[in-house]
């Protein structure tokens, strides 16, 4: 079964894509092969936190955005399948607003 895409690759891929950069030129700007942009914007492959900070200014968007997407994804993948994931999700904001 394919990996579902993440969300975070595929804002990346539609930024990328509307700014008409080719996969190597964001790959070389971030110093890192063209497979594996490639492989993040299928969900393949997660970006570390200073990749995703050379990604926000390649890409003119902001780190925030980028790391909001990017947790989000490894939640998902954490979650996923689980019977009760919905609900221990809502149990994790409620504790997460209690600490805030």
């Amino acid at each position: 079964m394919p990996k579902q895409s993440s969300l975070l690759g595929t804002a990346l891929r539609q930024q990328r894509e509307s700014k008409k950069l080719l996969l190597r030129q964001v790959a070389a700007a971030i110093e890192v092969d063209t497979a594996f942009i490639s492989k993040v914007e299928r969900g393949e492959k997660r970006a570390s936190k200073e990749q995703l900070r050379k990604l926000a200014t390649v890409l003119d968007l902001t780190e925030p955005f980028l790391s909001k997407l990017w947790l989000a994804d490894k939640l998902i993948e954490t979650i996923k399948g689980e019977d009760q994931a919905s609900e221990a999700l809502k149990l994790a904001a409620k504790q997460l607003k209690q600490t805030i």
